[in-house]
């Protein structure tokens, strides 16, 4: 590729340009504020690529979302997701002993610390779960701290394992403490997500039986959310670990990042508003109406996406998920039967069509989680469950390129120039 000619008054610089396997194009741009005092300026970093990763690519205007090379639609509705979980992480799909290994280390390794109940137990029962989830995560550089030094291989290899094992037992205990109820321990004899369904739903006296069709729901859905490049959780992550702070102080951050509602907590907005709409008299036409007016605020949550110019390649999938979940557990939900009428609505009415706006991940998700029985507020930690693999794979990926930076964003400064200071007595 021909390099990037810049131009800043009468300064001429050549730039290096960079093109990724997938035709991904850039201009390489580190060596501009030392050639010409000049930074760039981006807010969101929508046009800046921190970093090259082999980990997911994403065409947003095709469509497609790619883990290593395989396409979403296969990983979702063909393989378990601790086979996505040791793809993401160690670069290719694991061999029949390799899986076998690597689901027998998370299931050793899968209860938590006994005295991490008294952690749960000073927190107040209303407390958000992913508060009580990031806080639980950061406390494992204290229980296992040889697992806590971000420059060891061997250390870095146990707390992959520790985190991607003890995720599902950390988020299912939370629940059960909001819920007042006894914490259900890990059954051994159970795959990754009946296992956490039975941790979530069953009781001391009465043990969960996961339909199979819920079980692969459920795998769907943490496959699903496993990776999606550099987004806001990815990219906190890899900042905080550029500090060479450990991989539990870094996950931590990431779930903190993940809990806002634009980002993880999209899927409780959506079924927030299909709440209020349904306190409102539940008259879909209205709220249709209102999301086209642009003096209306009212956003209809859970349509069009930051990046898919198009659908949603994850939401095509969930939709076909979404019938045989409800039918299985026989839901007959208000909210639910709002949800279908809504995208019904919005897919049948051009201006939605034209725009692009169709339902998304968060959409879909949140309609399935409800059919499940979780509560709406536990929704952002499902999300977080499903996304540690992929957070440890950027994390590692970050760490194992030599080029890699503490990262140190620029600003443009624009306060007060110099002001003479004034002793407290004359102000």
């Amino acid at each position: 590729m021909d390099d990037a000619t810049l131009r800043i008054g009468d300064q001429e610089l050549s730039l290096p340009t960079l093109e990724g396997t997938m035709g991904e194009r850039a201009v390489d741009i580190s060596a501009l504020r030392k050639e010409t005092s000049y930074t760039t300026f981006d807010r969101g970093f929508g046009n800046t690529a921190e970093t090259k990763s082999s980990i997911t690519f994403i065409n947003g205007e095709g469509g497609i979302l790619r883990h290593r090379g395989y396409a979403i639609e296969d990983l979702a509705t063909k393989a378990s997701f601790l086979e996505v979980a040791y793809l993401l992480i160690e670069g290719e799909l694991p061999t029949v002993t390799q899986l076998a290994t690597f689901e027998a280390a998370i299931h050793e390794n899968a209860n938590l610390p006994e005295d991490l109940k008294h952690l749960f137990d000073a927190f107040p029962h209303e407390a958000h779960p992913m508060a009580v989830l990031a806080s639980g995560i950061s406390t494992f550089g204290a229980y296992y701290p040889e697992a806590a030094d971000p420059l060891d291989d061997l250390a870095v290899d146990r707390a992959t394992q520790l985190l991607i094992a003890k995720m599902p037992t950390m988020v299912a205990w939370a629940f059960k403490y909001r819920e007042r109820r006894p914490y259900i321990y890990p059954r051994y004899d159970l795959d990754y997500a009946a296992n956490f369904l039975h941790m979530v739903f069953s009781r001391p006296h009465r043990h969960l039986e996961v339909s199979p069709q819920v079980q692969r729901a459920m795998n769907m859905l943490l496959v699903l959310h496993a990776d999606h490049e550099q987004n806001c959780s990815a990219s906190t992550v890899r900042i905080v670990g550029s500090s060479h702070a450990s991989i539990f102080a870094s996950m931590s951050a990431g779930i903190h990042a993940l809990s806002g509602p634009l980002h993880g907590g999209a899927n409780q907005a959506v079924l927030e508003m299909l709440q209020a709409m349904s306190d409102a008299g539940g008259d879909v036409e209205t709220y249709i109406a209102k999301a086209k007016d642009k003096d209306d605020p009212f956003r209809l949550m859970g349509f069009g996406h930051r990046v898919y110019k198009n659908f949603d390649p994850r939401s095509r999938i969930l939709k076909g998920a979404v019938d045989d979940v409800l039918s299985i557990l026989g839901k007959d939900d208000p909210l639910l039967r709002l949800a279908v009428e809504l995208e019904e609505a919005a897919l049948d009415d051009d201006y939605f069509v034209e725009r692009k706006l169709f339902p998304n991940v968060d959409f879909y998700s949140g309609i399935i989680y409800r059919a499940m029985g979780f509560p709406v507020d536990m929704f952002t930690s499902l999300f977080a469950l499903g996304r540690m693999p992929g957070w440890i794979a950027q994390w590692r990926e970050m760490h194992s390129d030599p080029t890699t930076r503490i990262g140190r964003p620029r600003q443009v400064y624009t306060g007060e120039t110099d002001r003479p200071f004034t002793p407290i007595a004359d102000r």
